[in-house]
């Protein structure tokens, strides 16, 4: 038998009711986005400083073809929906979909959140989305440690060789 799905994991339509329930108490949205390929330390310290902007947390996951096209051959090493699960066992997030395009400006528009969070290898200028944020009225907040993980380099670091 197998586990029924989390029930933080959300549909796009279920997203946009529970941020607007969300919204109806009062709440403040923050919308953090990302791959989670192989969730690490920075990844649950970006999270947590999130979840300190707002009062709901919303994590929006990019799907299989997306880390592909961004990280290449090989990526992801979970698919989607185990991610997802993952990042919905955390205790700081809220809610998780999982979103098929490049970019995470047609989940902006459908949330409006509050605050946009991003990870210290970015500036408040060069977060891609900075515009479509501010145009639905929030703010773009970077977040976290600096960036000293990176799923990426992990695998990398364990897959090659070491020297002696």
């Amino acid at each position: 038998m197998s586990a029924s799905p989390h029930p933080k994991l959300l549909t796009r339509d279920q997203l946009r009711e529970r941020v607007d329930e969300w919204r109806r108490a009062g709440a403040r949205v923050t919308l953090a986005n990302g791959c989670f390929d192989l969730l690490h330390v920075g990844h649950v310290r970006y999270l947590h400083a999130a979840k300190e902007l707002g009062d709901r947390l919303v994590v929006a996951v990019n799907s299989d073809a997306s880390v592909k096209g961004l990280k290449g051959e090989g990526r992801p090493l979970m698919p989607a929906q185990e991610r997802a699960e993952i990042l919905a066992a955390l205790a700081d997030v809220d809610a998780v979909v999982i979103f098929p395009e490049n970019d995470v400006r047609p989940i902006i528009r459908e949330i409006r959140p509050n605050f946009h969070a991003k990870g210290t290898d970015y500036s408040v200028e060069s977060v891609p989305e900075r515009a479509e944020v501010e145009a639905c009225g929030g703010r773009v907040v970077i977040v976290g440690d600096a960036k000293n993980h990176s799923a990426s380099e992990i695998i990398r670091s364990r897959l090659s060789p070491r020297s002696s």
